[in-house]
C-alpha cells in the first residue's frame, strides 16, 4: 500500500467529526517549496531524464521558466528550504561524501540570489527565505532582508530558524559546537526583536523624501538609534536600508518543538507544519493558537498554517502509483541513509537492517521514527530498512498520490481535520511536478472551492502585491501583533515615540 493510501485509511475518516456533506471550505495558500540544490525532499532525482534542477547554478533561465509557471499558476509564494552546513554524520564523523556523492542537499547555494532572478519576471508571486540566526549578525541580516524586500516591491517573508546541524556551527562559529536547544531559542527571541526594532522603530513612516528641490533624500528627524543591549547583542542601529512596502517582511516559523512553538505564537504570520497527518498535526495548531491568543493576545485568524507535502499525480491511480515507483527507484539506499543520519544527528550505520528504530537508546531516532510510526501504524515493525524506504520520495514531510480527485479528497481532509491554511508542495521532477500540479490539481481544487480562480485584487495601481497583502489584505503588521506597537508611524514626533518604546518593547515580551 503507497503513502496516499496510508493518508487516507490508516488514520480515520473525516466522518468522525463530521458528516460528509459538512466540509470545511477554504481557499488554501500554495507554496512551492524549493532549494538552492539539485537535490531536496526526493533522493538521486537530479538523474531523472526530465529534470532540469541541476541547471539552478548556472542558467537564470531556468529560475525565470519556474517563476512565470508559478505565477500563471496562481502558487502564492515560492519558498526557500536552506541549511548551512553538509548532512557529516552518516559513516562520519565529519563525512560528507556520501551526501555530495548522492547530491543530497549538496551542495546548497544561498537562495537569496535566486529571488530577484524570479520576481524580475513576475508581479505577484512571493517569496520566502531561511535565514538562520547563527549564520550572521542581526544588523547584517535586517540590510540583505530589507534590501530583497525593496528589489520585489515587498514580496518577501522571513523564515526564522535556529540551526540543527553541527557541521554549520563549526564554521559559522569559530570551530564551536552548536548551543543547546534552550540557548539557541533565547538568544533567536533577542535576535527577532533587534530586527523589529531596526525595521520598526528606526525609521520613520515617510522618512525618505528624495526631495531634489529641497536637496533632502532621508529626512534626518526620521530616523533613530534603537540602542539595544541584550544578552547576545547590541546594536544601536539605525537600519541601513529604508523600508520597503511592507516596512518588514512576512515573519514565518517552522519550528514545532515546545521552544519552537512558544517563537511561533509570538511572532509567526505563517506556521509552516512538518507532520505526515492532519491527525498529528491538530496539537500543535491548536496549542499555538492557544498560545497567541492567551499570552501574546494576538488574533489566531492572523497565523496562517502550511502543511509540507508531495504530491505525485496521474489520469488513474495505477498510473500515478506507477510514477511513484519509478520516482522512488533513483534515490539509492546510501542517499537516504546520509539525509536521516543529517536530520537525527546519529549515524544510522550503527543499526543492523531489521532493528527496530522506535526502541533504540538515541532519543533523536527513536523520535523521528515514531513520526512515521504514529502515521502510518499498518506497518508493525520501522526498521532501518523500512524507513530508508519511506523516505526516498518524501523526505522529512507528507506524500500523496494519485488523481487529481483522490488528492482533493486528502486535502480536504487536512482542512476539515487539522484546519490548515495551505500547502507546500514540494517535488519530484522539475519542473514537471509543478506543471502537473497548474495544470491537472488546481482547475479540481478551484471546482471544489479550494483555491483562488485569481490573485487577490491589487490595492495599488502598479499590479504588485505584497506577500502581507496576499495573506491578509494589508502591507502592515496585524494590531494584534506584538511587535506593532513598535511602528513609528507618519505623524508620530521623535520624541512621543521614544517615550513610547519602553511600553511597546513591554507588549513584544507578552506584558
Amino acid at each position: 500500500m503507497c503513502a496516499s493510501k496510508r493518508q487516507v485509511s490508516d488514520s480515520g475518516t473525516v466522518e468522525t467529526k463530521k458528516p460528509k456533506t459538512e466540509h470545511v471550505k477554504k481557499q488554501l495558500i500554495f507554496n512551492a517549496f524549493l532549494m538552492g540544490s539539485a537535490g531536496c525532499q526526493t533522493m538521486g532525482i537530479w538523474k531523472h531524464p526530465s529534470d532540469k534542477s541541476t541547471e539552478l547554478y548556472s542558467n537564470p533561465e531556468y529560475w525565470f521558466e519556474l517563476a512565470r509557471i508559478l505565477e500563471k499558476g496562481k502558487f502564492n509564494a515560492v519558498f526557500f528550504a536552506d541549511v548551512l552546513g553538509p548532512y557529516d554524520v552518516y559513516k562520519g564523523p565529519q563525512n560528507e561524501g556520501p551526501a555530495a556523492k548522492a547530491g543530497t542537499q549538496f551542495p546548497v547555494s544561498d537562495p537569496t540570489y535566486f529571488i530577484p532572478l524570479m520576481a524580475s519576471v513576475t508581479k505577484r508571486l512571493a517569496f520566502g527565505v531561511t535565514m538562520s540566526t547563527i549564520s550572521e549578525e542581526p544588523y547584517h541580516l535586517a540590510r540583505r532582508l530589507g534590501t530583497l524586500d525593496l528589489l520585489t516591491n515587498g514580496r518577501v517573508g522571513w523564515n526564522i530558524v535556529t540551526s540543527y546541524l553541527d557541521s554549520a556551527a563549526r564554521n559559522l562559529l569559530n570551530g564551536k559546537l552548536l548551543p543547546d536547544n534552550k540557548e539557541r531559542y533565547e538568544k533567536a527571541e533577542e535576535y527577532v526583536d533587534v530586527v523589529y526594532k531596526l525595521f520598526l522603530s528606526s525609521w520613520q513612516d515617510g522618512a525618505l523624501k528624495c526631495d531634489r528641490e529641497k536637496g533632502i533624500f532621508t529626512d534626518p528627524d526620521g530616523l533613530r538609534h534603537v540602542n539595544h543591549e541584550g544578552q547576545y547583542f547590541k546594536v544601536p542601529g539605525p537600519a541601513f536600508t529604508q523600508p520597503g512596502p511592507q516596512k518588514i517582511p512576512v515573519i514565518i516559523q517552522a519550528g514545532t518543538s515546545t521552544k519552537g512553538k512558544e517563537l511561533a505564537a509570538r511572532n509567526a504570520e505563517i506556521v509552516f507544519l512538518g507532520s505526515l497527518t492532519p491527525e498529528a498535526s491538530v496539537g500543535s495548531v491548536l496549542e499555538i493558537k492557544k498560545i497567541a491568543k492567551e499570552k501574546y493576545k494576538r488574533d489566531p485568524l492572523k497565523i496562517k498554517f502550511i502543511a509540507l507535502i508531495n504530491v505525485i499525480l496521474g489520469n488513474t491511480h495505477e498510473e500515478a502509483e506507477k510514477k511513484y515507483e519509478e520516482y522512488k527507484s533513483y534515490g539509492g539506499d546510501e542517499d537516504a541513509k546520509a539525509m536521516f543520519s543529517g536530520w537525527t544527528g546519529i549515524d544510522i550505520d550503527k543499526f543492523s537492517d531489521d532493528e527496530v528504530l522506535t526502541d533504540v537508546d538515541h532519543v533523536a531516532t527513536a523520535s523521528a521514527v515514531k513520526k512515521w510510526q504514529t502515521a502510518y501504524p499498518r506497518v508493525e515493525k520501522w526498521t532501518k530498512k523500512a524507513i530508508i524506504d519511506e523516505i526516498k520520495i518524501s523526505g522529512y514531510g507528507s506524500v500523496a498520490v494519485g488523481t487529481p480527485e483522490e488528492i482533493a479528497d486528502i486535502f480536504q481532509k487536512w482542512i476539515d481535520v487539522a484546519d490548515i491554511d495551505g500547502f507546500n508542495f514540494a517535488y519530484t521532477v522539475l519542473p514537471q511536478t509543478y506543471e502537473e500540479i497548474v495544470d491537472n490539481l488546481f482547475p479540481v481544487l478551484r471546482r471544489r472551492g479550494l483555491a483562488r480562480e485569481d490573485y487577490v485584487d491589487s490595492p495599488n495601481k502598479t499590479g504588485t502585491l505584497t506577500f502581507r497583502e496576499q495573506l491578509f489584505g494589508d502591507s502592515m503588521l496585524d494590531k494584534t501583533h506584538p511587535a506593532y506597537e513598535l511602528n513609528w508611524s507618519a505623524n508620530e514626533s521623535r520624541q512621543d515615540h521614544e517615550r513610547r518604546f519602553p511600553q511597546a518593547l513591554e507588549r513584544l515580551k507578552g506584558k
